[in-house]
């Protein structure tokens, strides 16, 4: 029910998606009953793979998380992410609030691993394959240790997701060198280095970085992550834009433009950066949609969740998250010092 758009587009987007996905997997709509049971019936979406739940109430795009969580029993978001908990569901995907779908979520899923917050992670795409970059919404401002967190969960979501057995790992800055910066990602570069954490770490990276693939993981926080995210998003629609309406311009580029239009699409999906973004940390799979994602974007967030929940991501991160204690110790130590 949730995004710019509600059941208009998200049960069409759940019909095109359950074509491409086996027959085992099914889907639950948390939302008006009524509003879904219509668009079903226009999609010619079967009961058998997609069940409705009814829901009373939708939290609000605009409202605060606070607010979301004093107010969210009963709500679609509520009830979509505490399927998660009661073992009915592998994955939520939703296109509503991101601070409030945060906050339910780490109120009933909780954190797994000692880890504090949970971290939105995107794969963009680059000449060589993608990179995982995050925290690019989930959080504001960042401490070194919730930087070195970011590292440990896209290290292991990038092995289990992509494949990579030993990803490389960088700290977003404004520069390679290691006086550039601000204390907590300085401080984050001092404790990546010293070796503590298993960690393919190759220091500082820059903006470019991210599209050249320099590193397979690029960690920064949410503030930075999320203007950088929507910048490449607008980039690459500009660039499509612009692409398109210079091969539409006359009567034999309009030609061209038609017999060009699938080559044209596939460039299209290689620039843009995913519809959905994971929230990493959880005991449990979240996916945030953009709220104004069409039913393409949305079907891509579903069958994005149906390929992540089959990997083993949280296990990866349980193991280096046991090791982080120790990498911090130098730092409490010489905190204590400058004390004494």
């Amino acid at each position: 029910m949730g995004g710019d758009h509600g059941p208009s587009v998200v049960v069409p987007a759940c019909a095109a998606a359950l074509k491409d996905l086996p027959p085992t997997v099914r889907l639950l709509l948390h939302g008006d009953e009524a509003a879904i049971r219509a668009e079903m019936a226009r999609c010619k979406l079967s009961e058998a793979r997609a069940e409705v739940r009814h829901a009373e109430r939708v939290i609000a795009m605009d409202e605060k998380p606070a607010q979301a969580l004093r107010r969210g029993k009963g709500t679609s978001m509520w009830a979509c992410v505490e399927a998660i908990r009661e073992g009915q569901a592998n994955a939520a995907v939703s296109a509503g609030n991101t601070g409030a779908l945060m906050a339910i979520s780490k109120l009933i899923l909780r954190m797994s691993a000692d880890l504090d917050r949970p971290a939105l992670v995107a794969s963009i795409p680059h000449a060589k394959g993608v990179t995982t970059f995050l925290d690019v919404g989930a959080n504001v401002d960042c401490d070194a240790e919730r930087l070195v967190e970011f590292a440990i969960m896209g290290e292991a979501y990038h092995r289990a997701a992509h494949g990579v057995a030993k990803p490389t790992v960088g700290l977003l800055n404004v520069g390679s060198e290691e006086m550039k910066g601000h204390e907590e990602v300085r401080e984050a570069n001092r404790i990546l280095r010293e070796g503590a954490i298993d960690l393919d770490y190759k220091g500082f990276v820059e903006g470019d970085d991210i599209t050249h693939g320099a590193v397979d993981v690029v960690v920064t926080d949410g503030f930075t992550g999320n203007v950088a995210l929507k910048a490449m998003e607008g980039a690459a629609k500009f660039m499509y834009g612009e692409l398109r309406d210079a091969l539409a311009s006359g009567l034999l580029t309009k030609l061209g433009f038609l017999l060009a239009r699938p080559s044209l699409r596939r460039f299209r999906d290689k620039i843009s950066p995913p519809p959905a973004a994971p929230l990493l940390g959880l005991n449990g799979l979240v996916l945030k949609c953009h709220g104004g994602a069409d039913a393409r974007d949305f079907a891509k967030a579903l069958r994005a969740a149906a390929d992540i929940a089959q990997s083993g991501f949280a296990s990866e991160i349980e193991r280096n998250m046991r090791r982080l204690p120790a990498a911090l110790a130098p730092a409490d130590r010489a905190s204590a010092d400058g004390a004494a």
